[in-house]
Formats: C-alpha cells, sequence, structure tokens
C-alpha cells in the first residue's frame, strides 16, 4: 500500500513560489521562502489540505495564507511525501508566478524572503525541499 492509500497519510499541498528578478539574474527569477518559528525552517509555502478540499485549491489557500500573495498555478510539481512524527505526509506541490499582495507576519510564518534560485536551494532546511527547485527551473514557465 502506498502512502496515498493509507487513511493515516497527512495530506498537503503548496507551491514553488516565484516572481521575476528584479535584476538580471541566470534564471530571470527569484522564489519565495516562509519561515515558521515553530519548527525554526525554512521551506516553500504549504499547508495540510481541509477534508475534502481540492489540492490545488488548498495550495493556493496556504500560499495566500503564509506569504500574504495571490499566486497564479502554472505546472504540478512533484509530489513529496515523507515520515511526519511518525506519520506518511504527502504534499503536492505547484509552480505559481507570485500576482498581487503583501506578507504580513503572524505566529506560523514571521518571515519571508525572496531569494535567487542558487540562495534558495542553499537556505532551504530540508534536502526533500532543495529538489523542488532544481524541477523549477526544468519547468517551462509563462
Amino acid at each position: 500500500m502506498s502512502p496515498a492509500d493509507d487513511d493515516t497519510t497527512v495530506r498537503a499541498a503548496g507551491c514553488v513560489l516565484w516572481r521575476p528578478a528584479p535584476q538580471a539574474a541566470p534564471h530571470g527569477r527569484e522564489l519565495c521562502l516562509v519561515h515558521r518559528p515553530k519548527y525554526d525552517d525554512w521551506s516553500h509555502p504549504k499547508g495540510k489540505l481541509k477534508p475534502g478540499e481540492d489540492p490545488l485549491a488548498g495550495a493556493l489557500r496556504e500560499v495566500a495564507e503564509e506569504t500574504g500573495y495571490a499566486a497564479v498555478p502554472g505546472a504540478e510539481l512533484t509530489t513529496v511525501r515523507y515520515l511526519a512524527n511518525g506519520r506518511p505526509k504527502e504534499v503536492r506541490y505547484w509552480a505559481a508566478a507570485a500576482g498581487t499582495g503583501a506578507f504580513a507576519p503572524s505566529d506560523e510564518v514571521d518571515r519571508i524572503l525572496w531569494l535567487a534560485p542558487e540562495a534558495a536551494r542553499a537556505r532551504l532546511t530540508q534536502p526533500r525541499d532543495r529538489a523542488l527547485v532544481d524541477e523549477l527551473l526544468t519547468t517551462r514557465l509563462p
């Protein structure tokens, strides 16, 4: 049985949120990372899905809640599976362009950073999140 078939699997969704870089950069874009004080980590914006929630809708909701930015979804990226607190967790990700918005700190996310892909890869706490940066860079974006 795969983790996705297990009723105990925690289902979540998020985005690798990007925007055009303000100056000439090797990849021409910056990525948004969120800092979660509860875990003292840097990650892509993501969160648990509400019961019956569509994964893409949940990903966009989480981006808005954590970053303050609307997101324009693009290609679906790799689904990441791992154990979290002893339970299987499955996070579906999309590439998403940042729309309008502004960040406001909260208890859940106290800081965000817009970084060049190389800097984002280095800042991410979990190695599994770094692979999503590489995947975004090879994904056709609008």
